[in-house]
Formats: structure tokens, C-alpha cells, sequence
């Protein structure tokens, strides 16, 4: 390991941390394919006389609690450490669980992204080669949702995970649009969970933990229904085509528009009133959706 005395170490050590912060955001973290293009992150040649010998660095990542080994969802980035204090220089990635890189002797950060989540350490890879390891305090999430006891369809859900901020559970987004089943991988910590299902105004939310090493499985429990739209002339007559419907509450506030001769909406429990527009008739009707209740609800052309 690099090692640094007194008020020195601590100041590079700050600027580092903040420069590999700045150089690996998430977004960076997730790209496994290496950059090649113009202005592309690459190792700077070795100056005139200096030794061309490669050493190997051999790195591996553990969850931090039990040090059990971390064997799948890495992405690797090994930065070279610069003597004049400029930022910090991607010189290797690797998506393999146990990299092996073949590098100038030198001082190196390595930088481990585990999803949402990462470790970092600073080393001094020598002539003879080193093989360390990176700890990462991070679990998962997978989620999944349901009406009563029955599971809702994976397809027709959603998910966004937020980080609870002082007097906001919704402080600081993590992701959006994650799906059922999908494995999130964060931080340890507690995540705020907001649940859609469908496209309208079926959402619940809830707080959930993550823990180092282990994979948490939630179910948000909706109270909700599919409700098929039609206007008709009688009651179970055929729908007319190209109608124009909106759900509204009773308050009036829009939550659902729709056109077809019968579409489909999914709706939180609750009091609706659904109008439908006609060749230039408007026929309305209030309904009840009561959870797991799906049915048709129609509108007479009168």
C-alpha cells in the first residue's frame, strides 16, 4: 500500500477520492464495453528510458460483513495515481468476476462497482505483481407486487427506489423503472419504494432494508382493478369504436384518457366518474373499483 504522513496524506487522499467520485458515477459504472474512441481513457506511454516491464495485479471483491467472495455483477476500473495531482486515469476495466491486469509497476486505485454500489482502494503494485482484494458494504432488492394473494404480472409493474432524505422519503432517486424480479444492487442501508402498477394511479409505497451480502424480496400489496371502458346503447350491447373516455375523481381532477371501444385502465381502489365523448355527445356515469374486482363498466349512449 501507498503510504502518506500527516496533513499531506490526508489532503491527496481527499482530491483522489473526489476525482475517482467525478470519473465513476454510476453511469460510467454500468458500461462494460471498453471506450475506443477519440479522447478515450488509455495508458500514457512510458516516458523515454523508463522500463517497459508489465506486473500483474490480480484483484477480487467481497461483501463486507462476512467477507463472503462476490462472484457475478462487477465492474472493474483500475485508475493510475499522478504525481503532479491531476485527476486519476482509467487505465484498465474489467467485467470478470476476478480480473488479472498486466500493468507498469506503480500506484494504482482500484475501483470495484457492484450496481448501485462500490468500493475503492489504493494500492503499490511492484515488479513481483499483487493480488488484493475490495470490500463492498452492499446487498439487493427484488421486487415484486401483488392484488390480495394473487401476483401481479411483472409486465404491468414498476418500480422506483429512492434514498430517504431528513423529512423526505423521496430525498434522492436511485433508479426508475426497475421491473418485478429485476436484482437491484445498492449500498446497504433503507430504500424508499414506490410501487406502480399500470400506467394511472395504482401506486404504493414502502420502506425497505438492504442488507451486506444478502438479497431482500419485497412485495408491495396494491388495492387495485382493471376496468374496461365502453359506451353503449344498452346495457351489455356492443361498445362503440373511436369513443373518447376520461376517468376523473370526484373532485374532478383528470386521471386516465382513453380512446377505443373498449380500453382497458387500471385504477386504485376508490369512487370515479368516467366520461364518455361521442361524435359530439358526452355521456358520463360515476363507479366504484373495489380491489382484485375487475369488470367491465359501461356508459349508456342516452
Amino acid at each position: 500500500m501507498l503510504e502518506l504522513d500527516g496533513f499531506e496524506a490526508g489532503r491527496r487522499f481527499a482530491g483522489l477520492v473526489f476525482a475517482v467520485a467525478v470519473l465513476l458515477s454510476p453511469a460510467s459504472a454500468q458500461t462494460t464495453t471498453p471506450d475506443t474512441g477519440p479522447g478515450a481513457d488509455a495508458q500514457a506511454p512510458a516516458p523515454p528510458g523508463a522500463s517497459t516491464a508489465q506486473a500483474r495485479l490480480s484483484v477480487s471483491a467481497q461483501f463486507a460483513n462476512d467477507r463472503r467472495p462476490i462472484k457475478s455483477g462487477l465492474n472493474w476500473r483500475i485508475l493510475s495515481e499522478t504525481v503532479d495531482g491531476s485527476a486519476p486515469k482509467i487505465v484498465a476495466r474489467s467485467a470478470e468476476p476476478e480480473p488479472s491486469f498486466s500493468l507498469p509497476p506503480g500506484n494504482y486505485i482500484i475501483h470495484a462497482a457492484y450496481g448501485f454500489a462500490s468500493g475503492t482502494k489504493r494500492v503499490s503494485l511492484g515488479a513481483q505483481g499483487l493480488r488484493d482484494q475490495v470490500q463492498i458494504s452492499a446487498g439487493a432488492l427484488s421486487l415484486a407486487g401483488s392484488i390480495g394473494d394473487a401476483p401481479i404480472p411483472a409486465g404491468q409493474l414498476t418500480f422506483s427506489v429512492f434514498v430517504p432524505l431528513q423529512g423526505n422519503s423521496e430525498g434522492r432517486l436511485i433508479t426508475s423503472g426497475a421491473k418485478a424480479g429485476e436484482i437491484i444492487r445498492l449500498p446497504e442501508g433503507t430504500y424508499h419504494v414506490v410501487s406502480t402498477y399500470g400506467d394511472s394511479n395504482a401506486i404504493q409505497r414502502a420502506d425497505v432494508k438492504v442488507e451486506t451480502g444478502k438479497v431482500t424480496e419485497a412485495t408491495l400489496h396494491h388495492r387495485a382493478a382493471k376496468v374496461t371502458l365502453k359506451l353503449v346503447a344498452s346495457a351489455g350491447g356492443e361498445a362503440f369504436a373511436g369513443t373518447a373516455f376520461s376517468v376523473l375523481t370526484p373532485g374532478g381532477d383528470v386521471i386516465r384518457e382513453a380512446i377505443g371501444a373498449f380500453p382497458q385502465v387500471i385504477l386504485a381502489e376508490g369512487d370515479y366518474v368516467l366520461i364518455a365523448r361521442q361524435e359530439g355527445q358526452v355521456y358520463s356515469r360515476d363507479f366504484k373499483v373495489e380491489s382484485g374486482s375487475d369488470r367491465d363498466i359501461e356508459v349508456l349512449a342516452k
